[in-house]
């Protein structure tokens, strides 16, 4: 596993899960969970023995002392988590299908996330950073966006690998905006960048071509499309290919998304996948099938189970899983 460390950036949030229905088939209670995409994130990369580290800000109300007290249990570093008392802790509200497909209702108006400024980020933050991964969620409310830029630029700085999940949430957006002017800036500063299939066609609106020659003008050097149990598609200027997925009964699929990035920035890290070293990594393509391989297995043993922190895999039970799989 990796010793440098992966800083992951943005928010922590609570998911309050519908437990159980009333006569009337409306939620009989609601479960707290702690979350957040690139908190899960980091949570994922700690449980699979990387150095895995949290920046954001979180409120001094009782979630956030929760929120805090699970990164730490999770084995998440915190010293680059800011506090305040200004706001209280963003809420979502997650709703799941019969088939474990989640929906979300966000109470993050004015919520503690939105406060993190670039002077909130320590001065050795990105010292000897193996990952500065960040995700569109940070880029909803224009002054954590430009927190969220400078660091990426300073990841980069640094000499660190940049990721970029899209995991686009369009509730958490100004009702009427385009945010597709607004993403492309952060997009041209990512090495990585995973989108799930809806994100790439959302994405693509002059078609995947035209989106992957755009994301080429930039920094990004391997682009990942997931999409479930189907095929994990890959891209590189000069190569692409695709992976078959990993079929699982669907318990709850809330972080799918961020186990399977938990698992490729470790990989990431102990490759010492640094920018300028992308292209081999890529071009040694076993190796990188075999990456790939493992952060999806990370993501198809997370939605077997209820939750953001609470269904993260440890390394073990994901090579035992793949063991079975093959």
């Amino acid at each position: 596993m990796p010793t440098r460390p992966i800083l992951c950036f943005g928010e922590a949030l609570i998911d309050l899960h519908a437990d159980g229905l009333d006569p009337r088939g409306f939620a009989a209670s609601f479960v707290p969970f702690a979350g957040g995409a690139p908190a899960n994130v980091a949570v994922a990369a700690a449980r699979l023995g990387g150095d895995a580290r949290f920046a954001g800000m979180l409120s001094t109300d009782r979630f956030g002392d929760f929120l805090l007290d699970s990164l730490q249990q999770a084995g998440v570093g915190t010293d680059d988590v800011v506090r305040t008392d200004a706001a209280n802790s963003a809420l979502a509200f997650v709703t799941l299908d019969a088939h474990g497909e989640r929906s979300f209702a966000f109470y993050r108006e004015r919520s503690a996330d939105l406060l993190f400024r670039p002077a909130d980020f320590r001065a050795d933050a990105f010292r000897e950073l193996a990952v500065f991964h960040v995700c569109s969620n940070s880029m909803t409310d224009p002054a954590l966006a430009t927190a969220t830029r400078e660091g990426m630029q300073r990841a980069h700085g640094a000499g660190a690998l940049v990721s970029f999940d899209l995991n686009l949430r369009p509730a958490l957006w100004p009702a009427d905006s385009d945010p597709h002017p607004l993403l492309w800036p952060a997009l041209h500063l990512a090495d990585v960048v995973k989108l799930s299939a809806e994100e790439f066609a959302w994405l693509a609106l002059d078609g995947e071509q035209a989106a992957l020659d755009r994301l080429w003008q930039g920094r990004t050097r391997l682009v990942l499309v997931t999409d479930g149990a189907q095929p994990l598609r890959w891209f590189h200027p000069d190569a692409e290919g695709e992976l078959p997925g990993y079929a699982v009964e669907v318990v709850d699929a809330t972080a799918a998304g961020d186990a399977f990035m938990g698992g490729l920035l470790c990989c990431l890290a102990g490759l010492e996948a640094t920018p300028d070293r992308l292209d081999r990594l890529v071009a040694a393509m076993p190796r990188l099938h075999a990456m790939l391989r493992f952060a999806a297995a990370c993501g198809a043993l997370t939605v077997t189970r209820r939750g953001s922190f609470a269904a993260m895999p440890r390394g073990a039970e994901v090579l035992a899983f793949m063991e079975q799989q093959a």
